[in-house]
């Protein structure tokens, strides 16, 4: 069935009847909460599952618990580490306070709202194959997002059985991007190989895959994690909500250390909601030239002295990655129009 078009109006109703009905599950819930007397010392966990008006939370000890959380509380995403009481025998548990997130990744809504949609990542892998062809204007948008976020990014080349020695277009993007400091992984999900130095580099972190669609992000998940089905029944079985309840993210224990979080949200990360300063910023070597610049208020398109476009002429900087930033600066304020159009 094709994908229904709303105009604003149409959306802003649907909005209100969902906000509505989360207000009343939020008051059932409230009403459905366990007495302070139910339940167990303040402690720290982990979120590492999201089931709409209740959340996972790990402890370091001991089972997953099901928890309700306090109507007060910033919204909740898997990663947040919280303080949270468990329940003195049958029961829910509940999340009282939200500790300081070191990095948080947010993305707009339908309506242009920026909302998180995961916490406390340490990497982001940004998978990229022969096949679909990349591009770099693709993965820049991967890697700006990352900057902005104060989250490492690594390159995953996927698929890399499938190189050949003349694939010049592959050979490009590594050197280009191994000239900016950006670590390079070359795996095969498919043919097992390069998988060792892949885990290597994620033990002790908490991660996530991005990437276009097509370059076996879900392949990676199921080579590093060949339990993680398992894992999602075992969650299901501890929320108590079915084998088919709808998750917003999952987080994985990796076995060599570290967690995977595995969320559409983070998956489907885009830039349409920042500025083009924003996005200058996010190009790490172009950050650093423009503050050299003659003019204070140069565009870098075509006003004298401008220190970008010297640099890239005398390839102190890329004039593919410059050429990068002018390509999708151009397109911020149309993708924000056609997203948000009514």
């Amino acid at each position: 069935m094709a994908k229904r078009n709303l105009n604003r109006r149409q959306r802003w109703r649907i909005e209100k009847i969902q906000q509505e009905r989360r207000e009343r599950a939020q008051r059932k819930a409230e009403r459905d909460r366990p007495q302070a007397s139910d339940l167990g010392e303040a402690q720290e966990g982990t979120v590492i599952a999201h089931f709409g008006g209740q959340v996972l939370v790990e402890a370091a000890q001991g089972a997953p618990a099901r928890c309700h959380f306090r109507a007060n509380l910033e919204q909740l995403v898997v990663g947040d580490r919280v303080i949270w009481q468990a329940p003195e025998g049958e029961g829910d548990g509940v999340v009282t306070a939200l500790m300081p997130r070191t990095t948080v990744l947010k993305r707009p809504d339908n309506y242009g709202k920026l909302k998180p949609v995961g916490a406390n990542l340490d990497r982001l892998l940004v998978v990229f194959a022969p096949r679909p062809e990349p591009s770099s204007v693709l993965l820049d948008r991967y890697l700006v997002a990352a900057e902005l976020s104060g989250i490492p990014a690594t390159l995953v080349l996927n698929k890399a059985d499938l190189v050949g020695e003349d694939d010049v277009l592959i050979e490009r993007l590594l050197g280009l991007y191994r000239s900016l400091d950006y670590p390079v992984i070359p795996v095969s999900a498919k043919a097992r190989e390069g998988l060792d130095d892949l885990r290597a580099a994620l033990a002790g972190h908490t991660v996530a895959f991005v990437g276009q669609s097509g370059v076996g992000k879900s392949s990676l998940v199921n080579a590093l994690l060949p339990e993680a089905e398992l894992a999602v029944g075992d969650l299901s079985h501890v929320s108590g909500l079915g084998q088919h309840t709808t998750t917003t993210a999952r987080l994985f224990p990796l076995p060599d250390g570290g967690r995977l979080i595995d969320s559409p949200g983070i998956r489907e990360f885009g830039l349409w909601h920042i500025s083009e300063e924003e996005l200058l910023h996010g190009y790490r070597e172009l950050s650093e030239q423009a503050g050299h610049c003659r003019f204070r208020n140069c565009t870098h398109r075509h006003e004298p002295g401008c220190a970008l476009r010297e640099a890239a002429e005398q390839g102190r900087i890329s004039p593919e990655r410059l050429n990068n930033f002018f390509q999708i600066a151009a397109t911020l304020d149309d993708e924000a129009r056609q997203r948000y159009q009514p």
